[in-house]
């Protein structure tokens, strides 16, 4: 006998539940919660019939994550491809691999491919605690997975527990730099001493201008370092670790993971929007729950399709 996971379409919006609306930035608030890809599989569980679709001896296994299982389960027509593939376990023991046929060669990280590693992962989390795998990862063979699973059983094993009932929410913060500047010019004295020069100095400005942008670049830096230690210190309580990764631009100041308990999440997405009230310099965006991707680090030796 093979489960299998059908989707539903009721999305949850409470605690321990699904996503809330995205959030248009307001004076009051200026917290956006973005729709996580995939948001629209929720998946419940009823017990069917069935064995893992027949594959061609031409195609391997793409491999989206690792759970927790001991009989075969089957996702449905969610994978990649079109029509997209049908997603089932490959066993051994107690853990099994989530997988897909799929072309044995390197795949392209093109939006539609990366989407569709991300959708498989969403379902599968929506059922139970996974490890997501790297986007890419092929084996040329059921028996190559097998193996995989043998070797680094007890890492996978370990790892599971580790993160069972816990999801990842990922949080960027933006300014706007030169409303910062602004405010800068006008809280600070030496900055508001050297703006004033420059614009009355006649013949060259030079150097003024260059200890300006020193003093500017370098008061935007404390402050947007003091906004992030009160921002992840803000968040500790509701959150069991977190993790932060470098700013992508110059409006984000902060772009930073956090691994919440399911049962507080509604604890963690009420503190994010307290906290996007409470200063409306601040722009926050947030996604979520993801699988934990930025939480799980097993260095395997992989044996891919060549």
């Amino acid at each position: 006998m093979s489960r299998t996971i059908k989707p539903s379409r009721r999305p949850r919006t409470a605690a321990g539940e699904r996503r809330a609306k995205p959030l248009a930035p307001t004076a009051e608030s200026r917290v956006i919660r973005e729709d996580t890809p995939g948001s629209h599989l929720p998946a419940g569980a009823t017990r069917m019939p069935g064995s893992p679709p027949a594959s061609s001896d031409k195609r391997g296994k793409y491999v989206y994550c690792i759970v927790r299982g001991d009989e075969p389960l089957r996702f449905g027509p969610i994978g990649f491809g079109a029509p997209a593939g049908e997603v089932y376990t490959v066993l051994y023991e107690d853990i099994a691999a989530v997988v897909s046929d799929a072309p044995i060669e390197v795949l392209d990280a093109t939006r539609e491919n990366v989407l569709a590693h991300e959708r498989v992962n969403e379902a599968v989390m929506k059922y139970q605690t996974v490890i997501p795998m790297s986007f890419g990862t092929v084996f040329k063979t059921r028996d190559d997975i097998v193996e995989l699973l043998r070797g680094a059983h007890g890492a996978f094993q370990d790892v599971l527990t580790k993160m069972e009932n816990k999801v990842e929410f990922g949080l960027k913060v933006l300014w706007d730099r030169d409303a910062m500047i602004r405010h800068l010019e006008h809280d600070d004295e030496d900055i508001r001493k050297l703006k004033s020069e420059i614009a009355t100095q006649k013949g060259s400005t030079y150097f003024a201008r260059v200890q300006y942008g020193r003093l500017v670049d370098g008061a935007l830096q404390s402050r947007s370092e003091q906004y992030v230690s009160e921002i992840f210190e803000a968040l500790r309580d509701v959150c069991v670790a977190s993790r932060a990764n470098k700013p992508i631009g110059d409006k984000m100041i902060m772009n930073a993971a956090f691994l919440v308990e399911r049962a507080r999440e509604a604890a963690f997405d009420t503190r994010v929007k307290r906290l996007g009230a409470s200063d409306d310099t601040l722009t926050f965006r947030y996604t979520g729950p993801w699988p934990p991707y930025n939480f799980v680090n097993i260095r395997l030796k992989l044996e891919r399709a060549k």
